[in-house]
């Protein structure tokens, strides 16, 4: 049997290795194209959120957030709110400055009772002024006449900022603005509030008070009833 020519047999494997490789190449294409393909169709058809979807997860936040409430706040949020806030200071109103005050030490002497507000008494200054630099004012009153409405009882406010009595001595009337009168006996204080209306109805021949008054210098106005 006559053989075929070897030129004519390696033609033809080198047609059918070029074939295939063709076929290959085809075949890595489509299925590329394919699997691109189906990816878009899968973002294409990916679910989306609903809006029932949408109220469901809003429902589940607002049960997730009453919990939280009935549980009460965490550690640390507590320990927050515990903690001191800053507070920025008020700016205070500069106030001139007094002198630094000294010792005021008063003997008694009679000889110290002088006239005074009052044409009907006599007063025993105890040396605070000079000592508080005019900042306090205190002194014994003594009456050295006798009561004389006409006189003594006259409604009056005084211009202070402090004012404080007490009953060294004997007893005294005295009416003030919202208390109506009140009798004062040795030992008994009071204190009179700036501007409060007030006057003298009566007192003891042997009467004698303490006063103490801020400031050392104030106005007195007389009222008519």
């Amino acid at each position: 049997m006559a053989r075929k020519p070897a030129k004519t047999t390696a033609r033809k494997s080198s047609r059918a290795a070029a074939k295939n490789s063709k076929r290959k190449v085809v075949k890595a294409g489509k299925a590329k194209a394919a699997k691109t393909k189906k990816a878009k169709t899968k973002a294409k058809t990916k679910p989306t959120k609903t809006k029932k979807a949408k109220a469901g997860a809003a429902r589940k936040a607002a049960k997730k957030s009453a919990a939280r409430s009935a549980r009460g706040p965490s550690k640390k949020s507590a320990a927050k709110a515990r903690a001191p806030r800053a507070r920025t200071a008020p700016v205070a109103d500069v106030q001139p400055s007094r002198p630094p005050q000294r010792v005021a030490v008063s003997h008694y002497n009679n000889a110290d009772f002088e006239s005074g507000l009052r044409t009907y008494a006599q007063y025993r200054d105890l040396g605070i002024v000079d000592a508080t630099h005019g900042m306090v004012r205190a002194h014994v009153l003594r009456f050295v006449e006798p009561c004389d409405p006409a006189v003594v009882s006259k409604l009056h406010f005084h211009d202070t900022q402090f004012q404080m009595v007490y009953v060294l001595k004997g007893w005294v009337k005295t009416e003030l603005e919202g208390e109506g009168e009140v009798t004062m006996r040795q030992g008994s204080a009071w204190t009179q509030p700036p501007h409060i209306k007030h006057k003298i109805n009566d007192y003891s021949e042997d009467a004698e008070l303490l006063e103490v008054i801020l400031p050392a210098d104030f106005e007195t106005v007389e009222l008519t009833d």
